[in-house]
């Protein structure tokens, strides 16, 4: 008695490859017996994907190249002459740090703060000089979207060429945010091609031509006074310092000269006998040697200091520069379209299916 109940339990919970054939085969005579309106559907959604395509603005993309200097390899005499000014105690500033390798310099370029600044730079548009933050608004209908919702706020959130960014208000710090944020996610591409090769190249994909351009010399240029300011602020203070120094002790030595001329004179045709009163100008030529000593010095090292400070300066090569025409790019048509007629059938497919299994699960069993 077990054993056929058994039996029974196992013929009737058991699927055969059988029956999954004979349930796919009716589902298929099922949508066949649609293809008419699977058919329309595709052909609508392609028409949809097609006019959606045709309505789609252009992109142009502006691109920059440039090349990272190698700032660890001093030669020739140079390095020789900081090396002995190091043997010597002298810091010329050579030391750089690594803040601007390739990989930290990619992450500094999608910083906010250069992002900002570039956004908040007045640039020439028709004939009229507008920040590139005003200029995103208006070609991504921001601003037509808050004319019609919001007048007034429109017209109080500015961002014009004058406007100090310390006095910004938290409406315009928040657009600014979203404006960065948009741009580091959608627009703006920094890549190293080769890690073995100190070459970066910037693409800019906007809607707008101008902007792209613009926007990417700024940016640019923006990093590379970032690094003039940064990386050689050492070798700039070296340099300052030294310079300081070089004149006091120049002012020093021409008063030695003069306190040397003026004890002469007071000296002049002095009896031999009295050489206690020759005593003050020996010691300024004793002070005019030590002072001319120390000047030398000091100008070979503000000579260094110069040369290294030179030397550093710019960190950016630009190779490439964006030409106007841009790069134009268009939504394929054709892709649009087959996807998006693809994509409707397959969704009119899955609701067919569904509703035939509702039916059918809704008939009483007898």
């Amino acid at each position: 008695m077990a054993e056929s109940q058994k039996v029974q339990y196992n013929s009737s919970d058991e699927v055969t490859f059988g029956e999954i054939f004979f349930k796919v085969k009716r589902v298929f005579n099922y949508l066949l017996g649609k293809w008419k309106i699977i058919a329309l559907t595709g052909v609508l959604g392609g028409a949809l994907g097609f006019m959606y395509a045709l309505f789609q603005k252009p992109t142009y993309t502006a691109s920059l190249t440039f090349a990272l200097e190698d700032d660890k390899s001093s030669g020739g005499g140079l390095g020789g002459a900081l090396g002995l000014a190091s043997s010597l105690g002298f810091d010329l500033g050579t030391n750089g740090g690594g803040a601007f390798s390739g990989t930290n310099l990619m992450a500094l370029m999608k910083s906010r703060k250069l992002i900002e600044q570039t956004l908040l730079t007045p640039v020439s548009v028709n004939n009229k000089m507008v920040t590139l933050a005003e200029q995103y608004l208006v070609f991504e209908g921001w601003r037509e979207t808050w004319e019609k919702k919001n007048p007034v706020f429109n017209q109080k959130l500015q961002y014009s060429i004058t406007a100090d960014r310390s006095t910004f208000s938290l409406q315009q710090d928040s657009v600014l945010g979203l404006i960065y944020e948009k741009l580091v996610k959608d627009n703006i591409r920094i890549d190293q091609k080769d890690k073995k090769v100190s070459i970066i190249s910037v693409d800019v994909k906007t809607k707008d031509e101008l902007f792209s351009k613009y926007f990417t010399e700024i940016l640019a240029k923006e990093i590379s006074d970032f690094y003039v300011e940064t990386k050689s602020r050492k070798a700039k203070m070296n340099v300052t310092i030294l310079e300081k120094q070089a004149d006091s002790v120049r002012r020093e030595l021409y008063g030695a000269i003069n306190g040397v001329a003026v004890a002469n004179d007071i000296t002049y045709n002095l009896n031999p006998a009295l050489n206690v009163n020759r005593t003050p100008s020996a010691r300024r030529q004793v002070d005019v040697q030590a002072n001319t000593a120390i000047l030398t010095q000091l100008v070979i090292n503000l000579e260094l200091a110069r040369v290294t400070l030179r030397k550093e300066t710019p960190l950016i090569q630009i190779i490439d520069k964006p030409i106007l025409p841009l790069y134009k790019e268009r939504a394929s048509k054709m892709i649009y379209a087959i996807t998006t007629a693809l994509l409707l059938s397959f969704i009119l497919i899955n609701i067919l299916i569904f509703r035939r299994w509702l039916q059918k699960n809704a008939q009483p069993k007898q």
